[in-house]
């Protein structure tokens, strides 16, 4: 039987755009549009745009996507080594201009090491999370409006900087940071941020990230009516690929990233359990799966609740039917046992 839980949580549930450089260039507009339409009708929040040096810009690809949809709100990833805080604010802004829809910010403090020594960025791993501190809080003192704002840190300094037009307080954007390390936590922490992590098996997790108001998992779902049935799709969409075992490896290696050394640590989880690694360790995919029959996933889920998640970002939905599916399992875990 599922746990007991206390009055009904709410969740926030994000979908993810599929990256350019895993798509066909004559087809990708149109999978972005119809993953964008998909969220949408299945009830997200929002969609996930990546960022880094292998694919589209996250805010053009979010122009796309408040164009086609009435209510989804892009979640920008943002590398601060692309930009200075003010453009972000400026771009911020001006989406709230022209669609009167809210953006959400998912500051990014590092990425692929050979993607950062490329621009130049030796930053060490727990000084971008330092800089990321600056530089979001630049940004949003920017969108808060009031008085010019006057900053002097170690990373970034302003001096009377204004932000116009100015952004309506309804459109305040909320802040995601990764949760993953002591370095990350600390940012969410000093930022009133969203820290989001790429959990553990649901029962090895703990009541998380002390201080943080807001907690959040990356997590792909395949559920289904009947055990074996979910299982079967879940094997059929991701193989076993010894290609992408190596691959998974070497990006491994190159990563400083303490979220991808977690997982690439974590054992397979037990004969049965929903919690499924091989996506990950095949390079199909960057998280963790649940796999099972509704109710199966439902427990599962019920735990990351119980131990404080109420934000989760689920992998690229395959299609509308899926996105429906794992809703009704979300839906079951949010359900009170009496």
């Amino acid at each position: 039987m599922r746990e007991a839980m206390a009055p009904e949580p709410s969740i926030e549930v994000f979908s993810t755009c599929p990256p350019s450089s895993g798509v066909p260039q004559d087809v990708y507009l149109e999978r972005l549009v119809e993953i964008a339409r998909w969220s949408e009708d299945a009830g997200c929040r929002g969609i996930l745009m990546f960022s880094d040096n292998s694919n589209l810009d996250p805010w053009m690809l979010s122009h796309v996507v408040l164009q086609q949809t009435n209510t989804l709100c892009p979640l920008v990833a943002i590398q601060p080594i692309y930009m200075h805080p003010y453009w972000v604010a400026k771009q911020i802004t001006s989406f709230a201009y022209l669609y009167g829809r809210r953006l959400y910010l998912n500051m990014v403090a590092g990425g692929f090491k050979n993607d950062l020594e490329a621009l130049n960025d030796t930053t060490p791993h727990d000084q971008r999370y330092a800089r990321l501190i600056e530089y979001t809080t630049i940004i949003m003192r920017l969108l808060a409006g009031g008085a010019p704002v006057t900053f002097e840190g170690e990373f970034y300094r302003v001096s009377k900087l204004k932000l116009t037009p100015p952004l309506p307080e309804t459109l305040m954007p909320d802040v995601f940071v990764s949760g993953s390390s002591d370095a990350g936590v600390a940012a969410a922490k000093a930022l009133d941020a969203t820290a989001i992590k790429y959990p553990k098996p649901p029962r090895e997790e703990e009541p998380a990230a002390g201080d943080v108001a807001r907690l959040g998992i990356r997590l792909g779902i395949v559920a289904r009516q009947d055990e074996a049935e979910a299982w079967d799709v879940a094997r059929a969409r991701f193989p076993e690929d010894r290609k992408g075992q190596l691959t998974r490896h070497l990006a491994t290696k190159v990563s400083d990233s303490l979220w991808h050394k977690q997982l690439s640590e974590l054992e397979e989880a037990r004969e049965k359990s929903p919690y499924w690694l091989v996506p990950f360790q095949n390079y199909k995919t960057m998280c963790p799966y649940l796999v099972g029959s509704y109710e199966q996933v439902a427990v599962e889920f019920a735990r990351y609740l119980n131990a404080g998640y109420r934000t989760v970002i689920l992998d690229i939905p395959p299609s509308a039917e899926d996105l429906r599916h794992t809703f009704t399992a979300l839906g079951r875990a949010m359900q009170p046992v009496l």
